[in-house]
């Protein structure tokens, strides 16, 4: 049995007239080879599987082949092509950084570099992911980069261009290679089918194509994997089972149920793509690619963007035409919002039919939108201008005095109900009527009554109720001397609990309280801190803490908001407050006795046990100094 090689290692280009979607690139290398004006060193950067590699490989044989055509091919019959083509020429080194990404690696190659080719002209040095080079090695390969030997070239090839040094790519001439189309893509995979004898069907290509996104080598690898599945015959509907890819048939299902705001349809029909095993997320993204490609083809300048299955393209456009732009745009909306919270949701499969759900009743939300008459959209909670708020000033009141006679005053006072202004009335008796015009008392702000009062005979009947509706009764207070005299009694029974007088006994016996009460608390090492600690007083409102260590500090500091809270009460005293200090006068003392000498710890163990020397002579020890 023949052993098996993947079509992508089989079909590799051998010439530049071979690779695929890259003719802007293979014509500059070609015109280069031809015209003798080759780089010393080349970055070939883009997408995965455009041809990077096999463009370097090509590059490396071409410019190192004896008789080279007309057009700047290789020949593939000298013996410098029949050794790259059996990979046995010594002019070729291929380093992949991925896996010889340090120093020593870069090295190496620099000692290779300074030996000539045996024969040829020029020996090629290919480095594949050269981004995964560490920073070290990079600046390694700077010097011999920038002025390589005459005939070295240097060919480095990455997916991910922003990752090497600015430095490496001031030194090299940049090729960006492109993603491959899917007509591209169509027209190489059907060569391969041919050549191999495969029946395929177009469609079945187009999904290969739309799959692969570009990279030639994954389509290569897909289109083996349906082989080997379908034996050799790749149809349509065995290529979507095979790629678990939904057909476009549920999508049009689905924006004709929701269309005719059929809420089951949509759930019923969710249901019966979940029982055939395709995610949630595959769902929501499939069906946001579908709508996009509606919402394109309702434009003919953007119909060239609609990539579809070959036949497709007419349902699309007749959909298109029965469909509203602003539901598509909606509907795109919320599937993005959905797909991007659908790792975050637990419930995956109401996650989905929630947003299905919306889409039943978008066609209604976006009627509601439009004005009827005109059919113009109407803009929500919008308002035609700013409207300020109505605000009339508030004026303090004085009882201005006059001398004119009661007559008068009654004559007034009639006017004064037939004709309503902002004014206030005010009864000082029973049966008297005062008119007063408002004017403001800048010492006390209160209302002030002259003596000279105007009064109104309380017999005119053209005052009558109307006037007595106005009048405020004399016994009754306004809110506003309510809160005055409130807070002037309050003021008042602060004042008479004057503070206690801060002394250290005073003081002792409050703090002796407040320890019993930690001890109600069960705060027993809170208790013993405080049975230690010192207190001193320094003036009526302030005193001292003293304690012996940084974790007694720690715990009074603790109990220091209870305690002050305490102590103001006490002594009716809101400003006082103490500080916290810590005796250091111990410190010295533990050092000098850490600090003993054997002999001097042993003369102090026999003062205070005098039968330690006793032992000592009968058991006959001697001290260790």
């Amino acid at each position: 049995m023949d052993k098996f090689i993947v079509s992508a290692r089989k079909y590799r280009p051998q010439n530049f007239n071979t690779v695929v979607g890259q003719g802007h690139i293979t014509t500059t290398l070609k015109n280069a080879i031809k015209n003798h004006q080759l780089a010393h060193a080349f970055l070939f950067c883009g997408p995965r599987g455009v041809g990077k590699t096999t463009c370097a490989r090509i590059l490396a044989k071409t410019i190192n082949c004896e008789n080279l055509t007309p057009d700047g091919e290789a020949c593939n019959k000298c013996n410098s092509c029949v050794s790259f083509n059996e990979g046995t020429s010594l002019n070729i080194h291929e380093l992949d950084a991925a896996s010889n990404n340090s120093v020593d690696d870069i090295r190496a190659l620099v000692e290779q570099v300074r030996f000539a080719p045996q024969a040829g002209k020029y020996k090629v040095y290919i480095v594949d992911e050269v981004h995964m080079l560490s920073t070290s090695a990079f600046n390694a390969f700077l010097k011999t980069l920038e002025e390589p030997p005459s005939y070295a070239i240097f060919i480095l090839a990455t997916t991910e261009k922003h990752k090497i040094l600015p430095t490496i790519l001031s030194r090299c001439q940049i090729f960006d290679f492109k993603r491959i189309t899917n007509n591209d893509t169509v027209e190489h995979l059907r060569e391969i089918a041919e050549k191999e004898e495969i029946k395929t069907e177009k469609a079945a290509l187009q999904v290969i194509a739309q799959k692969s996104e570009g990279c030639m080598r994954d389509s290569l690898s897909i289109l083996d994997k349906i082989v080997s599945f379908t034996n050799a015959n790749v149809t349509y509907q065995n290529t979507l089972e095979h790629l678990n890819i939904l057909d476009h048939d549920y999508y049009f299902k689905l924006l004709d149920t929701q269309l005719n705001e059929d809420m089951a349809g949509s759930i019923l029909l969710y249901d019966e793509i979940n029982r055939k095993g395709f995610e949630g997320d595959l769902v929501l993204n499939g069906y946001a690619e579908f709508i996009r490609n509606i919402l394109v083809c309702q434009d003919p300048k953007a119909a060239s963007l609609l990539d579809v299955v070959e036949g497709l393209q007419s349902r699309y456009i007749e959909t298109a035409k029965r469909v509203n732009a602003a539901y598509l745009i909606s509907a795109l909306n919320i599937l993005n919002e959905a797909e991007i919270n659908y790792k975050m949701a637990r419930n995956k499969r109401l996650h989905v039919e929630m947003a299905l759900i919306k889409l039943s009743f978008l066609q209604q939300a976006i009627q509601l939108s439009y004005n009827n008459e005109s059919g113009a959209l109407v803009k929500k909670k919008r308002v035609n201008g700013p409207v300020a708020v109505r605000v009339e000033p508030l004026q303090s009141l004085q009882i201005k005095a006059s001398s004119t006679s009661s007559a008068q005053a009654a004559a007034k006072a009639k006017l004064f109900v037939e004709t309503p202004k902002r004014t206030v009335t005010k009864v000082v008796e029973s049966n008297t009527l005062v008119e007063a015009e408002p004017v403001l008392n800048k010492s006390t702000e209160l209302p002030l009554v002259d003596n000279n009062v105007m009064v109104a005979s309380p017999t005119k009947t053209e005052v009558g109720s109307a006037v007595a509706s106005k009048v405020i009764p004399a016994n009754k207070k306004t809110l506003l001397q309510s809160l005055r005299e409130k807070h002037i009694n309050n003021v008042a029974n602060v004042k008479k609990k004057e503070s206690i007088l801060l002394t250290e006994e005073s003081l002792r016996e409050a703090w002796n309280c407040f320890v019993d009460k930690l001890k109600k608390d069960s705060k027993h090492s809170v208790v013993t801190v405080f049975n230690i600690a010192e207190i001193q007083v320094v003036n009526n409102d302030h005193f001292y803490v003293t304690v012996s260590t940084s974790l007694e500090q720690k715990f009074v500091e603790q109990e220091k908001m209870a305690l002050l809270e305490y102590l103001k009460s006490c002594f009716h005293n809101k400003n006082i407050g103490f500080t916290i200090l810590i005796n250091e006068q111990t410190k010295p003392q533990a050092v000098a006795e850490t600090n003993m000498s054997t002999r001097e710890k042993y003369q102090k163990m026999v003062e205070q046990y005098p039968l330690i020397k006793e032992l000592k002579e009968r058991l006959k020890l001697e001290l260790d100094y």
